[in-house]
């Protein structure tokens, strides 16, 4: 193997974790959600601001994050938003000692905005660390460690932040002020470790990335890969079609988040008696089941039109959420996970066929694309609000609405003629 293969492997590797390191970070707050509602005492929506705090760093900080790359290089993007990343998960044991909901929604921001420079960054980077004619399959491997980040995420927080110590109002208001009191702290200083690990970890990873010689492409100025100009951006306000997809995208973000957010919840409530703990199970079956959909979808796309295939998981989901919604129980539930199955490839499908036919406004498109996830900031909260005031069920019509606009976007990329 010669110096410049060793140089791209090992590059290639340190750029891969990070799809596993955003994973656990992002359905961590999974947990973090069940977690914040028992120990600050909050409603739905209230808890909902958890991933509000987080996609909204991303949105802010899409853009910057591309010019930062367009000025310094790939490699400095990954080890910005690794620090980024590590000292928001650091902020983490300040807000458990402040016992702050608020300064956790702050730290929670800026590990987003640090997920935010990785995101930006990995994805065209890993596209470039090899052969060009290997682009694809580099990308779709670096891609599926991000499910099994997920998977590690959830596993960690049921592990070492749920405690599985449950009080209902009842019992809470029966204990003196002091044991109530100290209940509380113990459950917030639940997440002090696992984030202090995370934390630490991340910067030495960052460190790594920093001293480690990568290619001569990661570390030259970007020129070619930032934002647009207004120009671009202006144009593309004119393409109907892509704005949907902007929309679709949206709506499929909020869909996905808002789910995973509430499963715990919705199972707890749905099925009376069900922990926390395995409660939290069922949501890492459907973080496998969304791993699997991935690879599944990817295979049946080699047969069926990607627009046609996106169509008909979107109707199904939107019939699970509609069964979940109004049937609830048990069954509700089953429904409700089998929704991450055909959400896997709605993501990139509806990226694809967004881009598709922009030619030199890929770029600013694609930036767009990305600030779309804020959708998982807004319609979280969304859910929580109808949980709060009807029934933690009634709360899944939202993605069914959800899916339904994704229905709409992949019928009309059908009828043009639109493939990814």
């Amino acid at each position: 193997m010669t110096e410049k293969s060793r140089t791209y492997r090992l590059a290639l590797v340190l750029i891969v974790s990070l799809f596993f390191l955003w994973g656990v970070a992002n359905n961590l707050n999974d947990i973090l959600i069940k977690h914040f509602q028992k120990a600050f005492v909050l409603d739905d929506f209230q808890v909902g601001l958890v991933q509000s705090a987080f996609y909204f760093g991303y949105f802010c900080f899409a853009i910057p994050a591309a010019l930062f790359m367009k000025r310094f290089g790939y490699k400095a993007g990954v080890v910005c938003g690794l620090l980024l990343f590590g000292a928001g998960a650091l902020l983490f044991l300040p807000a458990a000692e402040a016992r702050s909901y608020l300064f956790f929604l702050a730290a929670l921001y800026v590990i987003a905005s640090g997920l935010s420079f990785l995101e930006t960054a990995a994805n065209p980077l890993v596209t470039v660390l090899g052969p060009e004619e290997g682009a694809e399959r580099r990308l779709t491997f670096a891609q599926a460690f991000n499910p099994l980040g997920s998977i590690a995420g959830v596993m960690l927080g049921a592990s070492f932040i749920l405690s599985g110590v449950e009080l209902d109002a009842e019992a809470t208001a029966a204990m003196s002020e002091t044991a109530r009191q100290a209940y509380y702290a113990s459950e917030i200083e639940a997440v002090e470790l696992p984030y202090l690990v995370i934390g630490l970890f991340v910067i030495g990873w960052a460190a790594l990335v920093a001293a480690t010689r990568f290619p001569e492409v990661a570390t030259e100025h970007a020129t070619d890969e930032g934002v647009g100009s207004a120009g671009d951006y202006r144009t593309l306000l004119g393409r109907r079609r892509y704005l949907a997809g902007v929309v679709a995208q949206f709506f499929y973000v909020g869909a996905q988040v808002g789910i995973w957010s509430y499963l715990i919840r919705y199972a707890q409530s749905e099925v009376p008696g069900t922990p926390e703990r395995i409660a939290a199970d069922y949501l890492t079956l459907s973080l496998a089941l969304f791993l699997v959909g991935r690879f599944a979808g990817a295979a049946l796309m080699g047969r069926v039109r990607p627009a046609l295939l996106l169509g008909l998981f979107a109707a199904i989901n939107v019939a699970l959420c509609a069964y979940a919604a109004l049937a609830g129980g048990q069954a509700g539930l089953i429904a409700l996970i089998a929704t991450s199955f055909f959400m896997s490839v709605m993501f990139p499908t509806i990226f694809a066929l967004s881009l598709r036919g922009l030619g030199e406004l890929r770029k600013a498109g694609s930036s767009l694309l990305v600030m779309a996830i804020i959708g998982g900031a807004v319609l979280t909260p969304a859910m929580g609000f109808v949980s709060t005031t009807a029934t933690i069920a009634a709360a899944m019509l939202v993605p069914a609405l959800c899916f339904a606009v994704i229905l709409v976007f992949a019928w009309s990329a059908r009828r043009t003629g639109q493939r990814a």
